[in-house]
């Protein structure tokens, strides 16, 4: 069985892993932190096993990719006088909600990564436990937990759960 065109693979799952890129390190490093992941992606897409969940494989890699930007973002002070640019919108539905995505970043990490792998991903609760290293309840109770503190802070429904 060949596998499908790369390009295609990017096509397909780029907005989605884009969406998990944004929700897990913040909208000024989504972009360095998809772009690594499709580039690690490549490398590794030939040895890609036959009949793999390839959007699950993604958001495996953006997820250790994410991560290393947050632990190089915590060992770095960037002071400046100037706004950074502003970042893309693409991929995201509809405008860009600040207040949502600043909301998102403040949810610990756990909480923020099963929210982000859960309702942006479609990914189920067993996958999203191999990809943190937890159960499959502890994913849900993260992602349930994240999502009362969303609730919580934006006072907003969420709908959406795939699983």
């Amino acid at each position: 069985m060949a596998l499908t065109p790369f390009e295609d693979v990017v096509a397909e799952h780029g907005a989605t892993v884009l969406r998990v890129c944004r929700a897990v390190v913040g909208p000024a490093d989504a972009e360095d932190a998809w772009s690594e992941t499709f580039i690690a992606a490549m490398r590794a897409y030939p040895e890609l096993q036959p009949g793999r969940n390839v959007e699950a494989w993604l958001v495996t890699i953006a997820h250790r990719k994410s991560l290393d930007h947050i632990r190089a973002r915590s060992r770095r002070a960037v002071p400046t006088d100037e706004l950074p640019e502003e970042s893309a919108d693409w991929g995201l539905p509809g405008s860009y909600d600040s207040e949502l995505w600043n909301a998102v970043g403040a949810l610990p990490v756990k909480q923020r990564a099963a929210v982000a792998y859960h309702y942006l991903a479609g990914l189920p609760y067993a996958e999203i436990a191999v990809i943190l290293g937890n159960s499959a309840d502890a994913s849900r109770r993260a992602a349930a937990d994240g999502i009362a503190a969303l609730r919580k802070t934006l006072s907003i429904a969420v709908s959406g759960d795939r699983r």
